[in-house]
């Protein structure tokens, strides 16, 4: 009998304009909107290499290690394309010192934007799916029971040996039937145009992230018709339960989300742990700073000149540089000397005296900056936005957006993967000196005896965490979006069975 009701409801479905408008609305927003947002991970990707080629040329042309800032940057991240996240709204740029630990919160931007292009590929294709399958889930449901109840077929269906939980599941397996066509058309038809592209290339563990957002994709479109369907169960008329699920969608979907955004307080507000936090950062430096001086006034040439009088063609430099908005304090000290004078050899060793004492000193100082730095920046910056992600919880489409993004990689942990992979970089090379003795070495500050050679350097490379550790990260939000649809469906089932037809 379940099989025979699933026929009928199936076919009622199929044959309705509702049907018709779901499969064509959701095929053009997402092809178009795909090949949109292929064009733009092509910019964004010829904008990476770009960038790679200019730190690779700009590390060339520096001759002492001193001078070995070194530039790294982030990949687009190709499945970006299904849920963007946070992708393009934080830092893909950052570099590399000695006396710095890179954070998420003074990162760049890579290249420049065309906020044309930016409007349309902020719509990515979960978006789609938040906002047009969604309101279609509804427009199936709205009138699954009301519908019947207002035609009399109900009572007739009744009179068969069939039970109420048959009905309530044949009427929901052949409206997911119906919605599964256009996503999963869409889908296809958009990883037809990924594969095609010579610009994109998926592993087999993105096709695996690909299948955990579909999946995750269907349990959302699920919430959403058992959301219609309670309301078409305790209403008696289909225009009420139309007007009630329009409702419903546009809070869930359009209102809800964005107040939540605008109501979390931006983190000006922690202005009173931003300034303690930074006059602890500038008290270790000035520390430094102490030593420094310390140091030059017990040194056998007299003055602070950090080239000791040796430059005759080059520069020398001694800097600290501030920004307390991201509680970023920065120490820089070296010279590019090319040339030295002829009476300045006697002077060499004092120099490999100072900067073998100073560099490995600034290395802890950042290291110890980074111990108070982080915990401030994470109370000030990460609390508001995991405040933002529980409170977000609460409507399905922040549970859907957040398991999405977690699949995608383009949630906060994946950006934030990217740096610390930059941590462990900065101690790979700063090991490589060590190893090299580049702190007590002439060449630190001098290229008169030749250019430091940067090709034994390490070279650094990003890749995204195990599939696996995706799937851990968006498995919460994946159990309660399971959770919520046997919740609504144990609630219908029981408003269902005590309703009078």
């Amino acid at each position: 009998m379940l099989i025979t009701l699933v026929r009928r409801e199936l076919l009622d479905n199929l044959m309705t304009f509702r049907f018709a408008a779901a499969v064509f609305i959701t095929l053009l927003l997402v092809v178009a909107n795909t090949a949109v947002l292929i064009k733009d991970y092509e910019r964004r990707l010829e904008a990476y290499n770009t960038a790679l080629k200019t730190h690779q040329q700009q590390l060339r042309e520096r001759k002492t290690y001193s001078g070995g800032l070194l530039e790294i940057a982030r990949p687009p991240n190709p499945l970006s394309i299904f849920n963007v996240g946070l992708d393009k709204q934080l830092g893909d740029e950052t570099w590399i010192y000695h006396s710095y630990v890179p954070t998420l919160w003074d990162a760049r931007m890579l290249g420049t934007t065309n906020p044309l292009l930016n409007l349309f590929s902020s719509i990515d294709i979960v978006f789609i799916f938040e906002v047009v399958l969604s309101l279609m889930a509804l427009i199936f449901a709205y009138d699954a029971i009301a519908g019947e109840r207002e035609r009399g077929t109900l009572r007739l269906v009744l009179t068969h040996p069939v039970s109420r939980g048959q009905i309530l599941l044949a009427k929901y397996i052949s409206a997911m039937i119906c919605l599964l066509v256009p996503l999963l058309m869409s889908l296809l038809l958009a990883l037809i145009l990924l594969t095609t592209s010579t610009t994109i290339s998926l592993s087999t563990s993105d096709f695996l992230r690909i299948g955990g957002i579909i999946f995750s994709s269907v349990a959302y479109l699920s919430v959403f018709y058992f959301i219609g369907m309670l309301i078409s169960a305790v209403t008696r008329r289909t225009g009420t339960a139309l007007m009630l699920s329009m409702f419903v969608w546009g809070f869930s979907v359009l209102v809800y989300p964005n107040v939540i955004v605008a109501a979390i307080a931006p983190p000006y507000t922690s202005q009173a742990r931003m300034v303690s936090t930074f006059d602890q950062i500038k008290q270790i430096w000035d520390e430094l700073d102490r030593e420094r001086k310390q140091f030059l006034a017990n040194d056998a040439v007299p003055g602070e000149d950090p080239s000791f009088g040796m430059v005759k063609s080059g520069f020398a430099y001694e800097y600290f540089y501030e920004d307390s908005s991201v509680l970023y304090y920065h120490y820089g000290a070296g010279a590019h000397v090319e040339e030295l004078n002829e009476e300045s050899e006697p002077s060499v060793p004092h120099a490999q005296d100072y900067y073998r004492f100073l560099v490995p000193r600034s290395v802890d100082t950042a290291e110890q900056t980074w111990l108070v730095q982080r915990p401030a920046l994470e109370a000030i910056f990460v609390q508001p936005a995991i405040v933002d992600r529980i409170l977000l919880r609460f409507s399905p489409v922040g549970m859907y957006d957040a398991a999405t993004q977690a699949w995608a990689g383009t949630d906060l942990h994946g950006l934030r993967d990217f740096f610390e992979a930059a941590r462990k970089y900065r101690r790979t090379v700063i090991d490589y000196y060590y190893d090299k003795n580049a702190f007590r070495a002439r060449e630190w500050f001098s290229a008169d005896k030749g250019a430091v050679d940067w090709d034994s350097l390490p070279q650094f490379s990003f890749q995204r965490s195990d599939v696996r550790i995706h799937a851990e990260r968006a498995l919460p939000d994946m159990l309660l979006l399971l959770m919520m649809n046997l919740l609504l469906f144990m609630v219908i089932l029981l408003v269902f069975t005590k309703s009078e037809v």
